[in-house]
């Protein structure tokens, strides 16, 4: 059973920086997967914002290309995001997804296929 454990959020001034971490167990990064960030921000409904998967490579919404960059350090067994330059508009409950199959969908922010596994959440608050 593949399990996800958020953490890293918090409450910040905008132009400041966070690292969320998505800590797993389950996941044998040896194989293939593919690993995303979603947020929901009031009254929004769920996006994702960045994947990456086990070749290593990544898509992100447009909004937050250059600002946010996912990572994967799998002696840890983590999942990355480290978010740049906020805005208030990154307000919002952030989720890490994963499944044990898949890649990356180019231009969409997302793993082609529907991920399986998803944590909690970690609240990120962006204030002007």
């Amino acid at each position: 059973q593949v399990t996800l454990v958020e953490s890293g959020g918090g409450s910040v001034q905008s132009g400041a920086s966070l690292k969320l971490s998505c800590t797993t167990s389950g996941l044998i990064y040896s194989n293939n997967y593919c690993m995303g960030w979603y947020r929901q921000g009031p009254g929004k409904e769920r996006e994702g914002i960045a994947a990456i998967d086990s070749h290593g490579d990544t898509t992100y919404k447009d909004s937050v290309e250059g600002r946010f960059y996912a990572s994967i350090d799998s002696a840890k067994n983590t999942l990355y995001l480290h978010m740049d330059s906020l805005k208030p508009e990154a307000t919002a409950m952030y989720y890490c997804a994963a499944d044990t199959a898949g890649f990356i969908y180019p231009g969409n922010a997302t793993c082609y296929y529907d991920l399986n596994y998803w944590g909690r959440g970690t609240e990120v608050t962006v204030s002007s």
